[in-house]
């Protein structure tokens, strides 16, 4: 090694050599040995550096090959200040390694201790003034900004209890309205059945007055009674609003019809619309037969000759008055069907007949009405309208198939005859319009039926038997519609719709009649299976 070292000492250019590599290392051990202490740092044995030949060829040959390995040594190995180094680039990475954590060190501990220089001279009253102002500053701005945070809160927790009781009063008022609604519903029937309770009395008075006795054996007679609501059947406005009241008495099988009229608001009184009496069928398969028990029922029709009773022109156009019984006293039914004896409710086989081809008749036409009964049913009353000269109602044969035709309903010629046949009872090759569109396309049951007309003597409160389009127009709401409340359609536009096709169904498009009102309804309750959704439609547009 010596003699390695000297020789390389003793040519000029090693001498040059060793003189660079020791200055450069002495710079990197200054720098990097940088704020250690004395004792920490390793003494240099330049002795131990390779000959400069050997680097030229850029190959190192280490001095002792106990340690052949060059690099780094592991994290492993430990190596001991007190013995030297083996290799220059050992040795220089040792002392990067202790310097960078002495920095780290450093950097901590002056973390943990915010020194402040000695010689940092202290901040004038400027300063100390605009400090004390920017905290200030600070101070107020952070307390507003407290302040507007909770002025949020507080708006927020306001806003959703006021939402809240907005949402409980809305809940409250439709609470409230479906309570006095149904109060009001409840009024009404008690105010009924009162009406008809004092058309009773006045009856009973009536009969008695024309009797000469008044023992008590003839009142108990004349309790023995059926009591039932009807109505005309009639295109008539005014006709088909009437209340009617009847009576059929079971000890000589007679009857009596009272209509319920009221003089103002406060005055109401009962006259007689059919005087006592015995009747007979005037149509259908029992024509000729009296009335007994068994011909009352929600439904049944009741046929008299108009020639024969004191009745209103309107009514006496026609020459056979029908009414309809739309309501009956169950209670006093019970109670005469089991004093009576020999009452039957005998059904005919022709009757029989006459149901099914009926149903046949509608079962075909069911498809085709469901989709577009409002459309169908009101443009067949229209087109009826427009071709009824004479205004009676009566039509030929040829009438109603070039109307089916029209309208696309057409019926196998085969049942289209059958069914003539049975409306057609007097064989005079004319049927009269109503009897015919009930035939074909069946009718709302009377439950229905009672709201219509309801709702359509709301709107003619005068009896007029015509509402005016503007009445309608006020009148109508959409508000609860079912298309409305799902987000479907708007109030204005279920409003349009339904002006709309009122109007096309109107013969004067100034003003509705109780023909087209009803044949309106009568449409719409084709595709309406229950009986309380179509009410409520009802309830819900006109308010009834």
């Amino acid at each position: 090694m010596d003699l390695e070292v000297k020789g390389v000492a003793a040519s000029p250019r090693g001498q040059a050599e060793l003189s660079s590599r020791g200055k450069k290392l002495s710079q990197g051990w200054k720098q990097a040995t940088h704020g250690l202490r004395p004792a920490d740092v390793p003494c240099l044995d330049l002795g131990k550096l390779g000959s400069s030949d050997e680097e030229d060829g850029d190959s190192y040959i280490p001095y002792s090959k106990r340690f052949p390995r060059i690099g780094p040594p592991d994290s492993s190995s430990t190596v001991s200040w007190g013995t030297p180094l083996q290799t220059p680039y050992a040795q220089h990475h040792q002392i990067q390694q202790l310097a960078r954590k002495h920095c780290q060190k450093k950097m901590e501990l002056s973390l943990e201790q915010k020194t402040i220089p000695e010689n940092l001279p202290s901040p004038t009253d400027k300063y100390k003034l605009k400090y004390q102002q920017y905290e200030a500053e600070m101070k107020e701005g952070y307390k507003q900004y407290s302040q507007r945070t909770a002025e949020k809160k507080k708006n927020n927790a306001q806003s959703q209890e006021s939402s809240q009781r907005t949402a409980e009063k809305k809940k409250n008022n439709a609470q409230s309205q479906e309570s006095s609604r149904k109060t009001a519903h409840k009024k009404e029937d008690v105010a009924a059945e009162r009406r008809k309770q004092t058309v009773v009395e006045q009856v009973m008075v009536d009969q008695l007055s024309r009797i000469r006795t008044r023992s008590a054996l003839t009142e108990n007679v004349l309790s023995n009674k059926l009591r039932f609501d009807g109505r005309i059947l009639s295109r008539n406005g005014r006709d088909a609003c009437r209340e009617l009241i009847g009576f059929f008495f079971m000890y000589d099988t007679s009857l009596t019809v009272y209509e319920y009229r009221q003089f103002g608001k406060n005055r109401t009184n009962a006259l007689p619309f059919i005087q006592k009496g015995v009747y007979s069928h005037q149509h259908g398969q029992r024509k000729g037969q009296q009335y007994d028990l068994s011909d009352f029922y929600v439904g049944a029709n009741l046929t008299f000759l108009s020639c024969n009773l004191s009745l209103p022109e309107s009514i006496k156009q026609n020459p056979i008055l029908t009414l309809r019984v739309t309501n009956i006293d169950e209670a006093a039914m019970d109670i005469l069907k089991t004093t009576s004896v020999g009452i039957k409710q005998d059904i005919t086989q022709q009757e029989i007949d006459e149901s099914r081809v009926f149903k046949v008749v509608q079962g075909i036409l069911k498809e085709k009405l469901s989709k577009r009964g409002v459309r169908v049913v009101t443009g067949l009353g229209k087109y009826f309208r427009e071709l009824d000269r004479k205004r009676d109602g009566a039509f030929s044969k040829a009438v109603f198939k070039r109307a089916l035709t029209v309208f696309h309903l057409e019926v196998p010629e085969k049942d289209f005859e059958s069914l003539w046949l049975i409306l057609d009872d007097n064989c005079n090759d004319e049927v009269d319009y109503g009897e015919f569109t009930r035939a074909i396309i069946g009718e709302m049951n009377e439950y229905r039926k009672a709201f219509v007309r309801k709702a359509y003597m709301k709107l003619d409160f005068n009896k007029t038997g015509s509402i005016p389009m503007v009445d309608i127009r006020k009148c109508y709401c959409a508000k609860k519609h079912s298309r409305v409340l799902s987000g479907d359609a708007t109030e204005e536009e279920i409003k349009s719709s339904f002006l709309e096709t009122l109007e096309d169904a109107c013969s004067n498009s100034g003003e509705v009649s109780y023909c087209e009102f009803e044949d309106y309804y009568e449409g719409l309750s084709i595709g309406i299976m229950n009986d309380e959704d179509f009410v409520n439609i009802l309830r819900n547009a006109w308010g009834i």
